[in-house]
């Protein structure tokens, strides 16, 4: 029997989804130790003490299912973005909401947009249900928002912008996003995912929230995996209107959030102060990147994240490998269409500096 056979066939195109390689994978493989990861964009702090207490608080409860509807944390996301608690969808991580978004909206024959070189997330839950997936060539490594609006027909459902944008780092300005979103048809739902948002600097950022009140068909996606250290625990929030939400939440499967991870995320919500340290070592370290970079004549994308991609000008796969023999752990990006690129999480100083050190050796770099 070939189960292929009898599979969506938009499921027969897919390639498992390639995550990070854990650090015991490399011990393991290796016999190494004091291996650096910088290859999943986590975040190097860990997630503060504030979590740490309300996860310990949870450890006697978990024979009960938690808050379905996860009252609390809506309220925690209420009170600290001004929004209403009727506006908010939560998700096991940001990636749950961008299927239950999918899902909710795009039928067999649909069309979504997304660019290339964007999460790819997008075209995974897009052809998992069968939907034509357009990718839109990129321009300057990002979205070009300019054909997306070319590409929209009667058959799109759903656009998705990834901002700043993974894997290249790229950003669109509160500007930018205004004059597209005004020009896009009120009938196609519009997911702004943020989960890069918070190491934008405040200056720039976009006032998504603000967004939403003239535009009705946007959805904002956000995750606590990257700045607020989650990632292990799965947890991220969508916000809408009240009707969108409602229709996200008919979809939505029930306790679909475990109740360490909602105790957790309200906690370091209101931690502004670990958000900021995180925030200001990306900033710093993300500077010294930049000058590694410009002093080894190394082609890099900027980037608004808490991550850089480098352009090698050749295969990566084998200064990949050769990284991992030195105990660096990074990403390579070919399934994205960069095969001579990596893409470098940005840790605290003493791991960049083994990063450093470790393509210095690679490469041969004086």
């Amino acid at each position: 029997m070939q189960y292929l056979d009898v599979a969506n066939p938009g499921v027969k195109t897919l390639a498992p989804y390639q995550a990070g390689k854990p650090i015991e994978e490399l011990e393991r493989e290796l016999g190494i130790t004091n291996i650096v990861k910088l290859a999943s964009n986590e975040n190097p702090f860990g997630f503060p003490q504030s979590a740490k207490e309300a996860i310990t608080r949870q450890l006697d409860h978990l024979t009960r299912y938690p808050d379905a509807n996860g009252f609390e944390l809506k309220r925690c996301i209420a009170e600290k973005y001004g929004l209403a608690p009727n506006q908010i969808t939560l998700g096991n991580g940001s990636n749950d909401l961008l299927e239950l978004f999918a899902h909710t909206f795009v039928a067999e024959g649909d069309e979504v947009i997304f660019s290339q070189y964007a999460f790819i997330v997008y075209p995974l839950v897009s052809k998992a249900i069968n939907a034509v997936a357009r990718e839109i060539p990129a321009k300057n490594w990002g979205h070009d928002l300019s054909g997306f609006l070319a590409a929209i027909n009667s058959k799109t459902k759903l656009i998705f912008i990834a901002n700043p944008n993974n894997p290249t780092g790229n950003f669109l300005t509160h500007q930018e996003l205004d004059d597209f979103l005004a020009q896009v048809p009120a009938n196609i739902i519009i997911v702004l995912d943020e989960a890069y948002t918070e190491f934008t600097a405040p200056a720039e950022r976009v006032d998504s929230f603000t967004l939403l009140q003239k535009y009705p068909n946007l959805i904002v996606s956000r995750s606590l995996s990257k700045a607020y250290g989650l990632a292990g625990l799965r947890i991220g929030y969508a916000v809408s209107n009240p009707e969108i939400a409602d229709l996200l939440n008919r979809v939505r499967q029930p306790f679909n959030c475990n109740a360490v991870a909602l105790a957790a995320a309200c906690a370091v919500l209101k931690d502004d102060a670990f958000v900021a340290q995180v925030a200001a070592n990306n900033r710093a370290e993300m500077t010294r990147y930049e000058a590694f970079c410009q002093q080894h004549g190394l082609d890099y994308i900027p980037s608004k994240g808490n991550f850089i991609t480098i352009d090698f000008k050749q295969p990566a796969a084998p200064i990949y490998q050769a990284l991992l023999h030195e105990g660096v752990i990074v990403r390579p990006i070919a399934g994205y269409g960069l095969p001579n690129h990596l893409r470098i999480s940005i840790g605290l100083p003493a791991e960049n500096d083994k990063f450093f050190h470790a393509l210095s050796k690679v490469l041969n770099l004086k």
